[in-house]
């Protein structure tokens, strides 16, 4: 026993120190945790704002060029080169990148529920709750046809249940935060279509979190229907919890926050601790640590200068720094070259063709019969219900760290 566990231990790679001593001392810095970090960070950024850059022209969102970015610098294309790779994005360093990258996304997700108003959603007309209504249905309905195809093909091994809702919840989301960007770009937040789309992508968003949650409690590695319970009633049991106790306090902090004044460091740096907290406690629960960074987001109050201050304070670092990373970081684990073969290509599209028709006709459909919507004006929401983004790509991820969309994830990234 004590052989086979030296041997082990012998096999397994030594973790990576800090910091090096430096070149001078004949040390490669590339195989110390810091300095090669602050070398992919430099890499990821300046390759996709490049990027972002060369496709300004096309009038695409950032996030587009941070996707393409994370795809190219991985196996798929850069990362082809083993030497480029092993330097760059060795394995050993990829517990350090994933980390920062997910602790970026925590803060992400954080902004995310900054920006979502509950109170519009009370306000939600119906024409909007029915665009989300169908903007949700018919491709999550799509979603688990299409899953059916998926696991007699190529994810014969997937658990059944999670598989389902994990495809059914990535193929009906809408990117709330892109679709909010694009309509700011494009000067359409003020008009009717803007209002809508919005509304409904936020009604579109907190119905598609609540079935990833489900979906993740389903997908324990403990297959009893009792650990699923127990998960599900323990996150109820957390947003009760923050409702009742978090709250409270954000607001106390708000109210001391009045217009015009600065506000204290200490509010911020509360607000920010309460952020990786809640998430600690949402991953022991075995949710994900995402929920308790998004839900303490939807619970800071929206009618004072509080949250603008934290939007202020930590969205540049976080969309500017972080998050490439984390586009980086799931480039590296996707390998396009490995759909090959007519049944992978037609798997694509396949995948593709249910994701944009459910969410376009589902949202059309509506629109037009119910609400007499113009043709144009139905079409254009159609298109903005949509809009892709970094949530699908979380959703995916999730789904594959859960083993229950791992063959999916090529395919859908």
């Amino acid at each position: 026993m004590a052989t086979n566990t030296s041997n082990v231990t012998a096999a397994l790679p030594k973790p990576m120190k800090a910091t090096s001593n430096g070149a001078f001392q004949h040390e490669n810095p590339l195989d110390y945790a810091l300095p090669l970090l602050i070398l992919q960070i430099c890499l990821v950024v300046a390759f996709t704002r490049t990027l972002a850059f060369l496709l300004k022209p096309l009038r695409q969102p950032r996030v587009i060029a941070e996707i393409i970015g994370g795809i190219l610098l991985g196996p798929s294309a850069l990362g082809r080169s083993e030497r480029f790779l092993h330097t760059v994005f060795p394995p050993k360093s990829m517990t350090v990148l994933d980390t920062v990258a997910n602790i970026g996304l925590l803060f992400f997700l954080f902004l995310v529920g900054l920006e979502l108003d509950i109170r519009s959603i009370r306000r939600t007309g119906k024409k909007s709750l029915a665009i989300a209504g169908a903007g949700i249905t018919l491709p999550f309905l799509l979603g688990i046809g299409t899953s059916f195809v998926l696991r007699s093909t190529i994810s014969k091994g997937s658990a059944h249940a999670p598989f389902l809702v994990f495809m059914g919840v990535s193929l009906s989301i809408t990117a709330f935060p892109v679709l909010a960007r694009i309509l700011a770009e494009l000067k359409l937040l003020t008009t009717d279509v803007g209002r809508i789309a919005m509304s409904a992508a936020a009604v579109n968003d907190v119905v598609a979190w609540i079935l990833l949650a489900l979906a993740i409690a389903l997908s324990g590695s403990n297959t009893s229907p009792l650990i699923s319970l127990w998960v599900l009633l323990c996150g109820v049991g957390f947003v009760v919890f923050s409702v009742y106790v978090i709250r409270p306090l954000l607001e106390l902090m708000a109210r001391r926050s009045p217009d015009g004044e600065p506000v204290k460091e200490i509010y911020i740096c509360i607000t920010l601790s309460l952020v990786l907290a809640s998430s600690f406690v949402t991953d022991s629960i075995g949710i994900h640590a995402l929920f308790g960074a998004f839900v303490v987001g939807i619970l800071v109050p929206k009618d004072s200068p509080f949250p603008g201050v934290l939007i202020e304070k930590i969205e540049d670092l976080v969309a500017g720094l972080f998050l490439p990373l984390y586009f980086a970081s799931s480039g590296l684990k996707t390998n396009v070259a490995t759909i090959s073969g007519a049944q992978s290509w037609g798997l694509l599209v396949l995948v593709i063709a249910t994701a944009c028709f459910g969410k376009i006709m589902g949202t059309m459909f509506v629109s037009r019969m119910f609400f007499k919507v113009p043709l144009r004006e139905a079409a254009a929401l159609g298109f903005l219900m949509n809009t892709k983004g970094l949530v699908e790509l979380i959703v995916l991820n999730i789904g594959k760290d859960r083993k229950a969309s791992t063959h999916v994830h090529c395919l859908a990234s």
